[in-house]
């Protein structure tokens, strides 16, 4: 199975078939081993690496077992008029999501990480996809591989009042209406393009 990591705005992707191109860099996993170091080496000065093997699982188990595992959930709330809720982090246009607590599914994390974030209520649609995100983690003092579920959300009838989490550092929530959708995802950061690309399925 083909899969995709992303360090912030760089990519892997682990297949079975080199692709035609777009990578900036190919490599053999049958010839020499992977790991998080020689991944890390290499995004050094490549924004994306396609890591090639016969086997891409056991080649993506050998990679994924230099991190510790990290489930979250969140997604895309949509109301009646069409806009999206996205939040403003780091300088960027976000979605609100969250880590998974113990014995919480990742759908009700995702409505109760989305009412957290922003003040907003909102119930399940459907399922979209889930990505993952590696990066190193300062306050655990080790290195994270994250997957997230996304689902799509409604939100609930009536006012509703937006209120950042501030302490998340969300400096800003916004219902972002659907002709300025292009231009809030343009500066987002990879993972939420493609949760975006996963709503328009």
């Amino acid at each position: 199975m083909e899969r995709t990591v992303f360090f912030a705005d760089k990519s892997v992707v682990f297949t079975r078939v080199a692709p035609a191109g777009g990578f900036d860099f190919l490599l053999d996993a049958d010839r020499e081993p992977v790991s998080r170091t020689k991944i890390c080496k290499i995004l050094e000065t490549n924004n994306s690496v396609a890591v090639v093997a016969f086997d891409p699982d056991a080649a993506w188990e050998r990679f994924a077992a230099d991190f510790t595992p990290v489930e979250a959930a969140g997604g895309i709330v949509v109301n009646a008029a069409g806009e999206w809720l996205m939040i403003r982090r780091n300088g960027r246009w976000d979605l609100p999501k969250g880590h998974i607590e113990p014995g919480e599914t990742p759908d009700r994390c995702a409505v109760r990480e989305i009412a957290e974030e922003t003040g907003v209520e909102a119930q399940i649609v459907r399922p979209l996809c889930s990505t993952l995100h590696a990066y190193w983690f300062p306050k655990t003092a080790r290195w994270e591989l994250k997957r997230t579920h996304w689902f799509s959300l409604r939100a609930a009838t009536g006012a509703q009042q937006l209120r950042p989490q501030e302490e998340e550092g969300i400096v800003g929530v916004e219902w972002c209406a659907p002709e300025r959708l292009d231009e809030c995802l343009r500066g987002a950061f990879p993972t939420i393009r493609c949760v975006a690309a996963a709503m328009a399925e």
